[in-house]
């Protein structure tokens, strides 16, 4: 079964330069393996990444071992949903691409919490007026 998004609808690639996803296929996939499960797709801002070290959780750092590049401001990264939910308590969440973060987000966070710092363009782009 094809996974699904926060809002119902197919889970739409987060990500490809730096390739996110736990399987690093570009989506917020979330198998069985995926026990952290990195479902939400957030951008990366100063705030958020500061946050994450502050946490113990160094998004910064290149660890090639894990296939991971190190991420910068402005990349989009599937993250831990745990670890957004942190972030937002404390006051530092990253914006999220709700038609990208896997509907598994919803296990650990509310929906709300998500829709409040959604980046999202809808399919109607007038009904931002």
């Amino acid at each position: 079964m094809t996974e699904r998004n926060v809002l119902g609808g197919p889970l739409a690639e987060c990500g490809t330069d730096p390739v996110t996803g736990f399987y690093r296929d570009g989506s917020c996939t979330c198998g069985p393996e995926d026990v952290g499960l990195h479902a939400v797709c957030a951008v990366m801002t100063e705030e958020f990444l500061a946050h994450q070290v502050s946490v113990g959780n160094d998004l910064v750092t290149p660890r090639p071992e894990w296939q991971f590049p190190g991420l910068r401001p402005g990349d989009r990264w599937c993250v831990v949903a745990a670890r957004w939910w942190q972030a937002y308590v404390d006051g530092a969440a990253a914006p999220v691409v709700l038609a990208a973060t896997s509907e598994r987000a919803l296990d650990v966070l509310p929906l709300e919490a998500l829709q409040q710092h959604a980046i999202d363009v809808p399919d109607d782009p007038g009904s931002l007026t």
